[in-house]
């Protein structure tokens, strides 16, 4: 009897649940419903973005640079040119000198005697040479009257002729003497600096034997290697930007080498430095030119790119519709980066408005609204 009970309150139990569960589910589904017939209000604004007009190019500048050197206008191994001993150096290595000063000498001892002995030979001749026009002048009267022959007066005019030419004879010694007196100098032929010694006092060197070299202070060039066809483009004359030191100037191109250069396989332009611009001999400079190149596309700031798939690069461009403005994704080909813009071109055409800065914060899709 009581077994049967507890199976009667047990199965009451259970009936009960059901029905709880039962009510529990249609109550559930009936919110759920009635939820998802509730029309929902959109909240969402354009996000408000900055716009960029791509505009289409046939082609874009790209800037290059050579690289050169600065070189003296003039550098030379100054020597004598008669051999001797060294007597004396006038200058050391880093001297400023000025055109014509002296910068060394040779020892002239034996020089000096043959001068003198020259010179008196030369007097010699000279008194000779008085004493025959005199007795010529006598024997040109006497022969007048008969007292002085013909042949005698003959050989008086010759005695007088023939000194004539030995003294022109001596003269051109004496002057050939001091012509290698004075060779015994070495004088600047330019204003410059000393920037090496060769040899020192006391050595005695042969004819043309360098002594010291001379860098010229007051002219210096610039020797760059470009192109070949870069080159064509180039006009003698001009003046084209260099940089120095990190210092922009304009230089004047004096000239093109008519040979290429076999190690650089490049043509050789030598530029004329402005005066006053500090440079030393082999200092490094570059050449600043602009290549045409004639693809098209157009400039976009570097903003308002992102980096797609697989290398590629998207814009996102800002179409119209009736429901306002949206973006959709292009995709475009870096071909130059210049400072902060970028020379694309892909799918894109002339006009379109594309997302200017902050792409990663927009989604294809996405309403928008221009602020600039």
């Amino acid at each position: 009897m009581k077994q049967t009970h507890r199976l009667h309150r047990s199965r009451q139990s259970t009936i009960i649940g059901i029905a709880l569960a039962i009510g529990f589910t249609t109550a559930l589904s009936a919110a759920l419903y009635a939820r998802a017939n509730t029309p929902v209000k959109n909240h969402t604004l354009p996000l408000p973005v900055a716009a960029e007009e791509f505009i289409e190019m046939s082609g874009y500048e790209h800037p290059t640079s050579y690289l050169g050197l600065v070189q003296a206008g003039r550098k030379s191994d100054i020597g004598f040119e008669l051999s001797g001993l060294v007597a004396n150096l006038h200058v050391s290595e880093g001297s400023v000198v000025e055109r014509g000063e002296i910068l060394g000498e040779l020892d002239n001892e034996k020089l000096q005697a043959m001068h003198r002995a020259a010179a008196a030979d030369l007097k010699r001749v000279e008194a000779e040479l008085e004493l025959a026009k005199l007795k010529e002048k006598r024997h040109q009267d006497l022969q007048k009257t008969g007292a002085v022959s013909r042949e005698a007066h003959d050989e008086s005019r010759l005695r007088s002729m023939a000194l004539a030419a030995q003294s022109d004879v001596v003269q051109a010694q004496l002057e050939a003497i001091e012509i290698d007196l004075r060779k015994t100098l070495i004088r600047a032929p330019y204003a410059g600096m000393v920037s090496e010694h060769y040899i020192d006092i006391g050595t005695v060197v042969a004819a043309g034997t360098p002594i010291l070299r001379l860098v010229e202070t007051t002219s210096k060039e610039a020797h760059i290697g470009i192109p070949v066809t870069q080159s064509e483009t180039l006009s003698t004359g001009e003046k084209y930007r260099l940089t120095i030191r990190g210092e922009l100037l304009d230089a004047r191109l004096l000239a093109l080498r008519p040979d290429v250069n076999s190690s650089t396989r490049a043509v050789t332009a030598v530029f004329a430095i402005p005066p006053g611009v500090s440079a030393l001999d082999g200092e490094p400079t570059t050449m600043h030119l602009t290549e045409s190149v004639a693809e098209p596309g157009g400039w976009l700031p570097l903003s308002a790119l992102l980096e797609g798939e697989r290398g590629a690069w998207i814009v996102l461009k800002i179409v119209a519709s009736s429901n306002g403005q949206h973006t959709l994704r292009e995709a475009v080909e870096v071909l130059e980066v210049q400072n902060d813009n970028a020379f694309v071109r892909g799918t894109i055409a002339n006009g379109d408005i594309v997302v200017a800065n902050g792409v990663h914060k927009v989604t294809p899709g996405a309403a928008v609204v221009v602020v600039n």
